[in-house]
């Protein structure tokens, strides 16, 4: 009986025919009981690889990461799950690293970060860059600290998946899954692991610039529903300064040149006074998802003494 019998190891492939009998035979090796590989259409021998390797393989039904992981998890009856790309860049023999705090209950999901331990050439610094602009912008707009929230190195719970509401579906997976995380309050745990480069005649699915462009876009636009205030107060600010500015050049034009200008009064005061309505909605937009969420916990609690 393999060691992690109730644990079943997703891996979205794309064009991974260098790498993926490393992964699957190290999945194995530390005692993962079910790999799963979920083929995007590979031009290569990736799925059949992967098939000799013990891999039980699909083809993915859609396009992108995010959508090959929810294929992925609907075809799992394990409780837990690791998740890894196919291209040796996450070290197989590092999943008990994961694992342990689920199986330990310690935890309901688990980052691997990656910065922990990255090997030279694993990451350009332009992605570097941009791993780190967005997770300090994830800490600063949702208030949690989970590392490496672009990490595809982690392991969950089915239950808690299944509490996720997730769209994504590219690359934007791993940042809408810390998003969710954040929102439902579940535990989440972050642990160590290295992160290597991708071996000779392996390429990369990630492009840098479009790719990361989505993932801060969606990063902002999810705060509209766990961080409200942020998210309007942000919008209201914006509209607030654009028509504070406004307003000094109506009001040097006029007191320092005698020249009125009233229909831009006009329009500086709607948009000064669309910014305060954004803010005010932010409040109270805040108030209600604080609300929304005592009332949940009261609910789990209540459900926890029945």
């Amino acid at each position: 009986m393999s060691e992690y019998e109730d644990v079943c190891a997703l891996v979205p492939t794309r064009n991974e025919a260098a790498t993926i009998a490393d992964v699957v035979d190290g999945l194995y090796d530390v005692g993962i009981g079910h790999v799963l590989v979920v083929d995007g259409n590979s031009r290569d021998d990736t799925p059949q690889i992967a098939e000799a390797h013990g891999a039980e393989v699909v083809q993915q039904t859609g396009d992108g990461k995010g959508q090959a992981v929810r294929q992925g998890v609907e075809r799992i009856d394990e409780s837990y799950i690791l998740l890894l790309d196919g291209d040796g860049t996450n070290p197989p023999e590092q999943a008990p690293r994961l694992l342990g705090p689920l199986v330990g209950g310690d935890a309901e999901h688990v980052v691997g970060d990656r910065t922990a331990d990255m090997q030279p050439g694993a990451m350009s610094g332009l992605n570097q860059f941009g791993n780190r602009l967005i997770n300090r912008a994830f800490r600063r707009i949702h208030g949690e600290d989970y590392g490496d929230i672009l990490s595809g190195y982690r392991a969950f719970t089915a239950e808690s998946f299944d509490r996720m509401f997730l769209s994504a579906e590219g690359f934007g997976i791993e940042t809408e899954m810390a998003v969710e995380c954040a929102r439902h309050e579940i535990p989440v745990e972050v642990v160590p692991t290295t992160y290597r480069p991708r071996p000779e005649g392996s390429e990369t699915n990630l492009h840098p610039i479009s790719d990361g462009a989505r993932i801060i876009v969606t990063l902002y636009s999810l705060a509209k529903t766990s961080n409200p205030l942020f998210y309007f107060g942000s919008i209201g600010a914006g509209f607030g300064a654009v028509g504070t500015a406004l307003a000094v050049w109506i009001g040097y034009e006029w007191f320092g040149r005698g020249i009125s200008h009233e229909a831009l009064t006009v329009v500086a005061g709607v948009v000064l006074l669309l910014g305060v309505q954004l803010l005010i909605f932010g409040v109270l937009s805040d108030l209600v998802v604080t609300l929304h969420r005592e009332q949940t916990r009261r609910i789990e609690r209540l459900n926890e003494e029945d």
